[in-house]
């Protein structure tokens, strides 16, 4: 099951600010909901596992997450897929675009996964509210961050 997101965020600070905490493995690990570890590794991405619930089906994914395309302090393109046990997988990335707006920093975002398991089982409408939920968490607890 296919899902697609877009969004944006503006954030009161300066892009080089918003771009380093984008790459900073301790600030992403407090800002993604349910993010148990998540560590640099040698090939310049990271190990991440997180719990999650989705409807009725919770599950602790653990996935590795890889950036590429990096054009700093502009964007990025981040993949990565998770496996979740029974609860099925997902494997997707997204594309992150900084720019000066405002006297902040507006960030875009435009996330593409595909689903499997039980999870794509719930459903399309539910998966989306899930996705979307998950995204402003992250994003209200990033902007949080890089704010503070």
């Amino acid at each position: 099951m296919a899902m697609t997101m877009t969004g944006e965020v503006q954030l009161a600070a300066p892009r080089q600010a918003v771009w380093d905490k984008l790459n900073d493995p301790e600030v992403l690990k407090a800002c993604i909901p349910g993010c148990e570890e998540l560590e640099k590794t040698d090939e310049g991405g990271f190990r991440a596992t997180a719990k999650m619930k989705v409807g009725p089906v919770s599950a602790r994914f653990k996935g590795k997450v890889m950036l590429s395309d990096l054009d700093p302090p502009n964007g990025y393109k981040i993949s990565g897929e998770g496996e979740g046990g029974v609860a099925g997988f997902a494997k997707g990335g997204a594309t992150v675009g900084l720019a000066d707006k405002d006297g902040g920093t507006l960030l875009s975002y435009n996330v593409e996964a595909q689903i499997g398991g039980k999870l794509a089982q719930l459903g399309q409408r539910l998966i989306n509210g899930a996705a979307k939920k998950l995204a402003d968490e992250f994003f209200a607890n990033f902007a949080k961050a890089v704010q503070g």
